[in-house]
């Protein structure tokens, strides 16, 4: 037994890797959102596939894959958010004019339609 130096009784710390990047995000919550309120062209249903296909290379440690599949299901949800928002906002404009431009053409072609004939013998004579 070598008596020599004084021995540590405690182990020696763990090395913990330094972290490289952080965990992609796999967005699940705003796909399974998209896919239940803003289904727009069933983007919403895309955007929660490729969201757990995410969470799962997140899980599996595949870090690549998982950035890959988050991307695409931020992609897929931004397009389901704009589409099921956007559109409607744009239909319901479109349909503000037509009305507006309708109600000016129906009051200037009044004018036309509410034409009266003299009724004067004038003719008649």
């Amino acid at each position: 037994m070598d008596t020599s130096y004084p021995r540590d009784e405690r182990p020696p710390p763990k090395r913990e890797p330094p972290p490289a990047a952080s965990a992609p995000r796999d967005h699940l919550v705003w796909a399974i959102f998209n896919t239940l309120y803003m289904n727009f062209c069933c983007l919403g249903f895309v955007a929660l596939a490729f969201a757990v296909k995410a969470r799962d290379r997140k899980v599996s440690g595949d870090v690549e894959a998982a950035r890959h599949f988050s991307s695409k299901a931020r992609c897929y949800n931004a397009l389901a958010t704009a589409g099921s928002v956007v559109l409607p906002l744009l239909l319901g404009a479109l349909i503000v004019t037509g009305v507006i431009h309708l109600s000016k053409l129906a009051q200037e072609s009044v004018g036309f339609f509410t034409y009266q004939f003299s009724s004067t013998d004038d003719e008649d004579q």
